[in-house]
C-alpha cells in the first residue's frame, strides 16, 4: 500500500487517539503533525490523504473530503471562550478588535454565527492568543484547546462561552473538529482506517499508559493535569463513532452556517459509511 498522509494535531486528544492505531503499523502513515489551521490550509491544497480538520474547514471542502465516525472532537462544556484583559460585556464585542486561531477554525464559524456584525478580527496561531491579548495587540481573543484551562490563571477575563451559547441556543453538542478522509481514497480503505481509529481510542481508554509516552512527546512543556484535563474535555464517547447526537450537531451546524451564508450548501453523505 501506498503511503497515506495523515495529518494531526500536536493537541493531547489527537495523540491520545491516534498513538495506538499509529504504533500498530497497520496502515502506511506519512506523519505530519501541525496545528488546527495549518492542517486546515493542507486540506484545502489537497495535500492529507486523511487529517484532522475544523468542521468550519471541511463545511467548505465537502466537494473533496468525508468525515470518519470515529474521532471527532465535540462534547459538553468544551467550546471557544472569548476572553479579555479588561471587564467586557457581550454587547461591546461587535467593536472589539478580536483574535482569532484562524479563519476556518469552528471558534471563528461559531463566533461569526453568534456575533456577525464584528468590525475586526485578527488571525493567530491559537497559544499565541493569550499574550497578544494581555499585551493589548487586541482587545480580545477566542481560546481553544488548553487555554481554557489556563486563561483565569493569566488575570484573564470570560466575556462568553460560545459553546455554552451553542448548547443553550441549539440543545446539541458543541461541534469543534473531526478526522476527514479524501474521496480519493477508496471506500474500503476509509472504512478499515475509520474502525481502526474507533479500536485505537477504545485501546487509550482502557491502558492509558500505551499511549501517554506519545502524547506528553508532543504536548511538550504542556503542564501533566492540563494535559489529563485536555483528553478528558475533547475524547469522549462521541469520538468513538456512530453517535446520532453527533451526527445531529453536524447537521444543525451545516444548516445554520448556510442559512447565515457562511458556507455552501450542505453535501449528502457526510460520514464514510459505518463499518
Amino acid at each position: 500500500m501506498n503511503k497515506l498522509i495523515l495529518g494531526i494535531s500536536s493537541c493531547p486528544n489527537d495523540t491520545f487517539m491516534f498513538g495506538n492505531l499509529l504504533n500498530n503499523r497497520k496502515f502506511n502513515f506519512d506523519l505530519r503533525i501541525e496545528d488546527i489551521e495549518t492542517l486546515n490550509a493542507m486540506a484545502y491544497r489537497e495535500e492529507t490523504d486523511i487529517t484532522k480538520l475544523s468542521f468550519h474547514a471541511w463545511l467548505k471542502l465537502q466537494d473533496k473530503y468525508q468525515l470518519l465516525n470515529s474521532g471527532g472532537a465535540l462534547g459538553e462544556n468544551c467550546g471557544p471562550i472569548l476572553v479579555s484583559k479588561h471587564k467586557a460585556y457581550p454587547d461591546e464585542i461587535h467593536d472589539m478588535t478580536i483574535a482569532i486561531p484562524g479563519d476556518m477554525t469552528t471558534a471563528n464559524l461559531l463566533l461569526s454565527i453568534f456575533y456577525p456584525d464584528i468590525k475586526s478580527k485578527k488571525p493567530y496561531l491559537f497559544s499565541d492568543i493569550e499574550e497578544a491579548i494581555m499585551s493589548e495587540e487586541v482587545d480580545a481573543g477566542l481560546i481553544i484547546h488548553e487555554n481554557r484551562f489556563t486563561y483565569q490563571q493569566k488575570g484573564l477575563n470570560k466575556i462568553v462561552d460560545l459553546g455554552e451559547l451553542w448548547e443553550k441556543t441549539y440543545h446539541v453538542p458543541t461541534p469543534l473538529g473531526g478526522i476527514a478522509i479524501h474521496l480519493r481514497i477508496k471506500e474500503s480503505t476509509a472504512i478499515d482506517i475509520d474502525k481502526a481509529l474507533h479500536d485505537s481510542i477504545v485501546q487509550a481508554f482502557d491502558k492509558p499508559e500505551s499511549v501517554m509516552p506519545f502524547v506528553k512527546q508532543h504536548a511538550q512543556a504542556m503542564d501533566s493535569r492540563v494535559m489529563k484535563k485536555h483528553i478528558g474535555l475533547y475524547v469522549n464517547h462521541y469520538s468513538l463513532g456512530n453517535d446520532e447526537a453527533y451526527k445531529k450537531s453536524i447537521h444543525n451546524l451545516s444548516n445554520i452556517a448556510h442559512q447565515h451564508g457562511l458556507i455552501p450548501s450542505a453535501h449528502q453523505k457526510p460520514f464514510v459509511k459505518h463499518w
